[in-house]
């Protein structure tokens, strides 16, 4: 069977089990998956369950389908994700977004948790949040490789506009109104899962990036290739490598992850609302 016929049979199993089909999802990263509490759940699908979905063995993700309304829409949350470095390769990683996109969805919010890289004039720290305006794929891979499914978009898709202007400026409104700082900023992907050296930080530092993290650019190259509007929030965790005299842990993440995930969830359920 191939990749669309996968992706297809996935789609139906899921068809059978919602009342309608969602025109808007969201993504959560890691530590952020108790947002989903606000959302009054319909319908909740292990990834488990779903034909060809690969699991999520991520620390944080929950690894499940919720489907109902938040801010009076009716989403689909995606309680955690695929990872490169859990041993997926870019079709994997991507095979939620095609399902979702098949299944209806034309708009998505992502998240994810990211180490920050204060720059001249911007005190990037930890407990951040950050509107992402583009992004820097430094994976080594890019999930459009292969055969192109014209079904789904174009061979050499536009990425100048990835991350829609009009998503980002309603973001930075909310989060005034609602008094959260939020910053706007270039996300770089690395493939993990060893955090970054404090060399790759000085480079990644001297592109233009703000955040390092070790997700979302591959969905978010697949959600833009089949036409979805894009927006993500990236949480800052810590410092990126280097920027402190500090080591990176896992636990850290998780914790300031968690420590913010009220207002993440307010700025997320907000967004919903007027969309």
């Amino acid at each position: 069977m191939n990749y669309a016929d996968k992706v297809r049979k996935a789609r139906n199993y899921l068809q059978k089990r919602i009342s309608s089909a969602p025109e808007y999802m969201l993504v959560l990263g890691s530590g952020l998956g108790g947002v989903a509490d606000m959302l009054e759940a319909e319908t909740v699908v292990s990834y488990e369950s779903i034909p060809y979905w690969p699991k999520s063995t991520a620390p944080g993700h929950r690894g499940r389908l919720l489907f109902g309304m938040l801010g009076g829409k009716y989403i689909v949350v995606m309680q955690g994700r695929i990872h490169g470095y859990e041993g997926c390769d870019m079709t994997e990683v991507t095979f939620p977004v095609r399902v979702l996109g098949e299944l209806g969805v034309k708009s998505a919010l992502f998240t994810n948790a990211s180490g920050g890289i204060p720059s001249e004039g911007r005190d990037i720290r930890p407990g951040s949040i950050i509107a992402v305006t583009d992004h820097i794929n430094f994976m080594g891979d890019n999930p459009l490789r292969g055969a192109n499914n014209p079904e789904w978009g174009d061979r050499f898709p536009d990425m100048t506009f990835t991350y829609d202007k009009a998503y980002i400026n309603l973001l930075t409104r909310l989060a005034s109104e609602q008094k959260i700082e939020l910053f706007q900023g270039v996300y770089i992907a690395m493939c993990g899962p060893s955090y970054e050296t404090p060399a790759e930080i000085r480079m990644a530092k001297l592109l233009g990036a703000d955040a390092v993290g070790m997700s979302t650019v591959p969905e978010v190259i697949a959600a833009r290739h089949m036409g979805m509007r894009i927006a993500v929030l990236s949480c800052v965790s810590n410092y990126a490598a280097g920027v402190r005299n500090e080591r990176l842990t896992e636990d850290e993440v998780l914790e300031t992850i968690g420590g913010n995930a009220d207002k993440i969830g307010r700025l997320v359920a907000e967004f919903f609302k007027e969309i």
